[in-house]
Formats: structure tokens, C-alpha cells, sequence
């Protein structure tokens, strides 16, 4: 499909809303930092485009660090290249931009865009497949047999759309990308220097699709086994104590899976949150400590959590959904994150700085 830029989806039309969305200039002393926490989930960092797109829009907020995993970790490469380009809009422009190419109606990505869509057709097929043949199975849908040239259009997008030199060189915001590596199983943080096309390939490399991505002999998988995404680097490497979650992986459902597709759907939901949800325990067992004088406060921080939760917005998709790569469904979960972060400063930005909004405990137990 040609895509016509002018068009009211077309991406000038995107960028035309973005840019006259823009929040009204409010007084830089009432701005606060925060730290940012982008989840993976496929297709759904469209969600996060849209969150970041009415944070980017706001201009009492500055962020001092992002921690990403998958389509988070490309959500926070994108961003800190625009900002490095032109500020705020010029991320807001950039998000814009990666999104319109990712789709499958979007230009730039070419025939190997369809290339992937019949690998993640043919993942698929497992869902219909008694346990007898899960083994003749798994060799079918291995990478190494049916992509034997690692095609991957996204790192080829990720290559033209950000300039790496340019994000490393932004000392003002810290980016922290989680991947799994293969070899130990233990979570892998690239940062600083570190930031790369590969490290972010290797953030968001799925097993059954692509080849472990190969960085300093070292093998990854996506790091959304061990880190979705990774909370622990602010402790330690940011001075702000407030973290704000954009979470796309839906903790509840009210349904309980029937179908082989609803369980396997449901599993995957369920271990894309686990590592996340460990890390609330250690957070809260912290503040805890704080609270009851049993940790030096000069050793050790509270940390404030809040949370910016996609579950409403995608109550209407499966878990399937994290393969639809539509302009219309990114469309869609773009204005239902721009909507879920509006309501979210309307009602939580005084609390910044001040008290957490999220109920850790609550979470965990």
C-alpha cells in the first residue's frame, strides 16, 4: 500500500496532531525530573509512543533516565535521538516517525518487511498443536531453519531513524536497556557506551524468530525474561527517587484461559511480568525498612513508584495483539496512551516528588 503522507493517518498528519497538541509553556520552576520505565510488548510500545508523546507535550516534566526492554528499549533510543536532534518535539516527530515504519502499511521497510510477517504467521502455528508434537514443532519454527539470514527490518529501521553517536553522546538523559543472556540466564543492562543497534536488537530479540544476537562473544535473548525492564539502575546510577511504569503487559485478567491459544497467550503475559513484579517486593521490603529506621537513609532511598497501566486501553485484544503491526492499531493505542498519560498528570503530577501512586503491596501479594 502506498502511503500518502498527507493523509489525515498518514504520518505528516500524525506529526501535524503532535505538533499542535502541544501542552501550553508552563513556568520551569514547577518543572520535576522523573526516571522512566518503558515494558516491552511487541506491538504495543504503541501504547508507550503515545504516553511519551503527551509526556514529551508537557513541559513541567524533564526525564533523567529511561530503562527500556523491547519495543520499550527501541521506544527510548527513538526518543533520546529526536531529543538530541531538536528537544521535545523533535522526539515527539521521531516516535512519530519510527512507528509509521514499523506498521505494515508504512514505507522504508520494503519486502523484507514481508518476509517477517510470514515468520510470525508460521510462529503461530504452534498454538494449534497437540504437546505429542512440541518437539517436532520447535525445530520447525526455529530461527536458524526458517531465517537462516537473521532478517531482521527492524534493525535496519532502527539503523537509519537513530544516530547512536549522537545518543551516546547525551549526557543529560541516561538510558539502561535489559536483555537475557542465553549462555547464564542472568539479566544484562547495557548502558552508557554500550548503547548500540545491537544492544538494542538484543533487548528485543525473540527466541523463536531471530538468532541470539552476538555482542562481545556474549549471546542474548530479549530481556524480557529477566527484566521488564529493569528497575534496579536508578537506584544507584539517578538522583531522582520518582520512577513512572508504562506498563503494557496486563497483570489481571478476569477470564480464566480455556483454549490452547488463551493459555499459551496468558503464560506469556504472566512471565513478561514476573521479573517486574519481583522487583516491586524488593522495592517495598526497602521502603519498609526505611520506614521502620532499619537501613541508613544515607545508604539507601525510598523510591517513589508510579504507574501508567495499558490494561484498560488493550481489554478488547488478546495477547496476540503484541503481533499486529496495523497503522490503525498503532493508531489506536496511540491516542489510548496519550489519553492514559493526560489522566495521569491530571491526577498524579503534584504527587511527583512527593508520595508514591502505586501500591506496591497490592501488586505483589
Amino acid at each position: 500500500m502506498r502511503d500518502d503522507p498527507e493523509a489525515p493517518g498518514g504520518l505528516k498528519g500524525v506529526v501535524r496532531r503532535v505538533r499542535d497538541a502541544v501542552a501550553p509553556v508552563r513556568p520551569l520552576s514547577n518543572t520535576k525530573t522523573i526516571n522512566l520505565a518503558l515494558q516491552g510488548g511487541g506491538a504495543r510500545g504503541a501504547f508507550t509512543w503515545g504516553v511519551l508523546d503527551e509526556l514529551l507535550g508537557d513541559e513541567r516534566l524533564d526525564f533523567e533516565a529511561i530503562s527500556g526492554t523491547s519495543a520499550g528499549a527501541m521506544n527510548a533510543v527513538v526518543l533520546a535521538d529526536g531529543l538530541m536532534r531538536d528537544g521535545a518535539e523533535g522526539a515527539r516527530r521521531r516516535l512519530a516517525a519510527f512507528w509509521r515504519r514499523v506498521s505494515r502499511e508504512g514505507t522504508g521497510v520494503g519486502a523484507a518487511s514481508q518476509i517477517v510477517q510470514n515468520i510470525l504467521g508460521f510462529w503461530q502455528m504452534p498454538r494449534f498443536t497437540p504437546f505429542p508434537y512440541t518437539e517436532h514443532v520447535a525445530q520447525m519454527v526455529s530461527p536458524y531453519g526458517i531465517n537462516p539470514l537473521n532478517i531482521n527490518p527492524l534493525r535496519d529501521l532502527i539503523e537509519r531513524l537513530v544516530d547512536f553517536d549522537r545518543v551516546r553522546a547525551n549526557t543529560d538523559l541516561r538510558l539502561f536497556l535489559s536483555a537475557t543472556n542465553v549462555r547464564n540466564g542472568k539479566i544484562k543492562v547495557f548502558s552508557h557506551e554500550e548503547i548500540t543497534a545491537d544492544a538494542v536488537m538484543a533487548s528485543a530479540c525473540i527466541p523463536y524468530l531471530f538468532q541470539a544476537v552476538e555482542i562481545d562473544g556474549e549471546a542474548y535473548w530479549d530481556g524480557g525474561y529477566m527484566g521488564n525492564p529493569a528497575l534496579f539502575p536508578f537506584f544507584t546510577e539517578t538522583k531522582s527517587a520518582d520512577i513512572l511504569l508504562v506498563q503494557v503487559n496486563p497483570v489481571h485478567r478476569d477470564e480464566v484461559p480455556q483454549t490452547a491459544t488463551e493459555i499459551m497467550e496468558r503464560v506469556s503475559e504472566i512471565t513478561f511480568n514476573s521479573s517486574l513484579l519481583r522487583e516491586f517486593r524488593a522495592i517495598d521490603f526497602v521502603n519498609r525498612l526505611l520506614e521502620e529506621n532499619r537501613l541508613d537513609p544515607r545508604r539507601y532511598r525510598r523510591n517513589r513508584l508510579h504507574r501508567i497501566d495499558a490494561t484498560e486501553a488493550l481489554a478488547r485484544y488478546t495477547a496476540a495483539s503484541k503481533l499486529d503491526t496495523s497503522w490503525h492499531f498503532f493508531l489506536e493505542l496511540h491516542e489510548a496512551g496519550r489519553a492514559a498519560a493526560r489522566d495521569w498528570l491530571t491526577a498524579h503530577f503534584d504527587d511527583i516528588g512527593v508520595r508514591a501512586t502505586l501500591d506496591l503491596r497490592a501488586e505483589f501479594m
